[in-house]
């Protein structure tokens, strides 16, 4: 299947560990696939060779059902497991594009033990012709978390699957019977903007705040079923208040925009968990639309609950992003610019004016 030799630049001052830069050792490597994956493996007009010499530093060029690559050895070496990975994915019946393409390259790069191609091929739920899937390793280990721990707390920025990906293992658990309800809840908090005074009945008043999740859901199940579902209590969604008083047994519960809880709503919530259920949190710290002053019950449960066995918090980073490529780079953009610009870090609850008051008036007391 496959062939290496060196080539060209034999540079003896070149390390012997393969690494790539100037003076690297330049080799060849030739991969045959099967002609059944040679399509595939391109993409419609070549759309996933054009990415792979994006995103790869060795050289790559394709003839017939031979894809040969020419680099450094570490490069090399890199670019036959994307390959290799890939093919991989063909193999299963994954139709690889050029997101696939960069989470690949993305896994390989960071050093992962896992395979991309098992990660890329994880499916959770099916409808109409759409899987649902991780499609990165953060979004796979919250996935597993999700199996194994009874509460999972998702934390990242929008776009990285946190609320999505409950959601479908919320509606895959439902369907399997292993739990016999989903509630999905998140706080009543505007972001940013006043709602004001909305007209209507209590359930049209608080739609606006869980519209999101309905979206969701009628991305997972037949929209028929749905309303069906609710008006048998089987599928709950209500705002974060309606939680308070209750022990909830064999449910998936998912709270969403958990950022905007307080910590007495937070320490509520998770105190619902009856025998026989499951929680899923989720939200993103940097995004925080509570009023001045209040502490954000998402930043105090990872405080207070990292000890504690069964809980576990997936961390979900830009990396996992998988909106529109800007997105990524948004997010990146508003961590450097708020890491440059944010205030040092003074005396808790203490503002900079009081603490200097306070100073002041030790001084005056002397």
């Amino acid at each position: 299947m496959r062939s290496q030799g060196d080539s060209g630049d034999q540079n003896p001052s070149a390390g012997e560990n393969g690494a790539s830069g100037p003076g690297a050792r330049t080799v060849r490597s030739s991969i045959e696939l099967a002609p059944e994956s040679v399509f595939p493996f391109l993409g419609s007009a070549d759309e996933n060779l054009r990415e792979l010499e994006e995103l790869l530093v060795a050289d790559i060029h394709v003839r017939g059902n031979v894809v040969t690559l020419t680099g450094p050895a570490a490069d090399v070496a890199l670019a036959e497991r994307v390959v290799e990975q890939l093919v991989a994915l063909t193999g299963r019946n994954r139709v690889i594009t050029p997101e696939a393409v960069r989470h690949t390259v993305s896994m390989l790069t960071e050093g992962s033990s896992e395979s991309p191609a098992e990660v890329l091929s994880l499916d959770i739920l099916s409808r109409r012709g759409k899987t649902i899937r991780p499609k990165t390793l953060n979004q796979k280990r919250y996935v597993d978390a999700i199996d194994e721990s009874t509460i999972v707390f998702g934390i990242g920025p929008a776009g990285t699957g946190k609320t999505y990906l409950a959601m479908a293992k919320a509606v895959q658990a439902l369907q399997t019977k292993q739990v016999n309800r989903i509630i999905l809840t998140r706080p009543a908090v505007e972001a940013g903007e006043r709602l004001g005074f909305l007209p209507g009945t209590l359930n049209e008043k608080i739609d606006p705040y869980l519209r999101p999740l309905y979206d969701a859901l009628h991305d997972m199940m037949d929209p028929e079923a749905i309303p069906k579902l609710m008006a048998a209590g089987v599928i709950e969604v209500a705002p974060l208040a309606y939680m308070r008083g209750r022990t909830i047994n064999d449910s998936f519960i998912i709270l969403d925009e958990a950022q905007n809880t307080t910590a007495e709503q937070m320490k509520m919530f998770l105190t619902r968990l009856g025998f026989g259920s499951k929680i899923v949190v989720t939200g993103d710290v940097t995004q925080v639309d509570l009023p001045h002053g209040a502490r954000s019950g998402l930043r105090a449960a990872t405080e207070i609950l990292g000890d504690i066995e069964d809980i576990h918090f997936a961390q979900l980073t830009s990396s996992d992003v998988v909106r529109h490529r800007l997105v990524s780079d948004i997010v990146d953009a508003y961590e450097k610019f708020e890491a440059e610009t944010r205030p040092p870090v003074g005396p808790p609850h203490m503002s900079g004016n009081r603490a200097q008051r306070r100073a002041a008036g030790r001084t005056a007391r002397r």
